[in-house]
């Protein structure tokens, strides 16, 4: 079944449409820049430009980057405030004419690598993070996703949640080299493996691509792997949501 996969970040929103069975794109991938205000209506009338983009009419799967409750935002992210309590399954849906389906990105990331990426027989609990404007986390128990793992909220020192120190964001605020920020995220990794002892921690986003300039700064015991599908990991794994939750949402 070929469906529209969404993927929502910070600075770009992407679309492509995926073969849900496969987990191969059938498109180019499709990006329009998040808009400057970051605010619902605004946000929404992109997601409907994606969808008339590549003349679609189906389901839509959306990754998008907060925590994401029964199709209601519980956390604004790096989004504007007034996204708090949004329904964003029903606004998206209200854009488009059509059923979305909404998880949270890095959740819909780590859907892509478990179920045909890297990660796809892995047992045990493994863990996903993008890395990009914030640190998302997805966390799987021997395949099946727990959702909302947002361990990029996690304080640190003088910021509110630590994915504004160690985020790809930070390397390009702070004009960090990849040794600097890659000290940074070591530090993240570390918090991780302290409070929740996964067995596998995969990287996704656009910096995984970049693992080979960073990955020696990684000094955790637990095994740290790039995912692969990069960029492509949000809009295959939003399009295979669509495809499995939809007709339970």
């Amino acid at each position: 079944m070929i469906v529209l996969g969404i993927d929502i970040g910070g600075t770009g929103m992407k679309g492509a449409l995926v073969n849900a069975v496969t987990g191969e794109m059938t498109t180019k991938r499709f990006r329009i820049p998040t808009p400057a205000s970051r605010k619902p209506k605004a946000m929404a009338k992109v997601v409907k430009q994606i969808v008339d983009h590549f003349d679609y009419s189906g389901p839509v799967g959306c990754g998008f980057p907060s925590l994401i409750k029964h199709g209601v935002c519980k956390s604004q992210g790096n989004l504007h405030k007034s996204w708090m309590n949004v329904n964003v399954k029903e606004l998206f849906s209200e854009a488009t004419g059509l059923p979305v389906t909404v998880i949270n990105d890095a959740d819909a990331a780590g859907y892509a690598a478990m179920n045909y990426g890297i990660g796809k027989g892995k047992l045990g609990f493994v863990v996903m993070i993008t890395i990009g404007t914030g640190l998302g986390s997805g966390a799987f128990l021997d395949g099946e996703l727990i959702p909302n793992f947002e361990l990029g909220q996690i304080p640190y020192k003088k910021f509110k949640k630590i994915e504004e120190w160690a985020a790809a964001s930070s390397k390009e605020r702070d004009g960090l080299s990849y040794k600097e920020w890659g000290k940074r995220f070591n530090v993240f990794l570390e918090y991780v493996e302290l409070i929740i002892s996964p067995d596998l921690i995969i990287l996704g986003g656009g910096t995984s691509k970049d693992f080979e300039q960073y990955k020696k700064y990684i000094k955790i015991e637990t095994p740290v792997i790039p995912a692969g599908l990069q960029n492509h990991a949000g809009i295959i794994g939003a399009a295979a949501a669509a495809l499995h939750q939809g007709p339970k949402d």
